[in-house]
């Protein structure tokens, strides 16, 4: 008997990885109000989609955790893993009335089968974005040789709504602080990010803050 794994078994299985990964930022963290994640399933038989268990902090007893099942591929694409983090809150957000096919239970707890065409995805929140923004700085999935030789040496939550990265680059000396504001276009910036630190015309003087040699304003980026 064969035990390869299929191209399209490969991707369920790496995405299911993707999700495990992020939804673990939100078993100390709520995922919504008071509800955290206490667990992160592969769904069974190698079918195309992920089980995530919610409840209160620290709940483990199965009948006070519920469990919602979440497709992983829409037609013929995959969804990404925030995908399923906004499927996953507009699911245990409101009212929804499931048909009795869709529910079940698994390992004691209440299991929902997620339809996505009856659920509004939760929109990309600014926390989703600074969350993103920071994992990806502090945990750069490019190999070594492929990176762009800049580093987050810490952050900063400012007055306003901004977010102070500090970082240092192969190209400058020290470390340079980047004002940036959630919610922009997320993937050009961590792109930009490494050359921008040395534009002169954004760089200023910030007496106030001796973490830093300078600051670039990226605010309007």
């Amino acid at each position: 008997m064969s035990n390869a794994v299929s191209e399209d078994e490969r991707e369920i299985e790496d995405l299911q990885v993707e999700v495990a990964a992020l939804l673990a930022d939100y078993v100390y963290a709520p995922l919504l109000e008071d509800q955290y994640v206490r667990g992160v399933l592969p769904a069974p038989s190698q079918a195309p989609a992920v089980r995530a268990v919610l409840g209160d902090r620290a709940e483990s007893t199965p009948a006070r955790l519920t469990a919602y099942e979440i497709p992983l591929r829409t037609g013929e694409d995959l969804r990404t893993a925030h995908d399923v983090v906004a499927l996953l809150r507009a699911a245990h957000t409101g009212t929804h009335i499931y048909p009795r096919s869709r529910v079940t239970s698994v390992m004691g707890m209440d299991l929902y089968l997620v339809d996505p065409a009856q659920v509004k995805e939760a929109s990309f929140t600014t926390d989703d974005w600074t969350a993103t923004l920071l994992r990806c700085l502090a945990h750069p999935c490019d190999p070594p040789e492929e990176r762009h030789g800049a580093r987050l040496r810490g952050f900063l939550f400012r007055h306003g709504g901004a977010l102070r990265l500090y970082m240092d680059s192969d190209e400058v000396r020290g470390v340079i602080a980047a004002d940036v504001r959630p919610g922009g276009a997320l993937t050009a910036l961590l792109a930009a990010l490494p050359s921008l630190l040395g534009e002169e015309h954004r760089i200023s003087e910030e007496p106030g803050d001796p973490h830093c040699r300078y600051l670039v304003d990226l605010t309007d980026w």
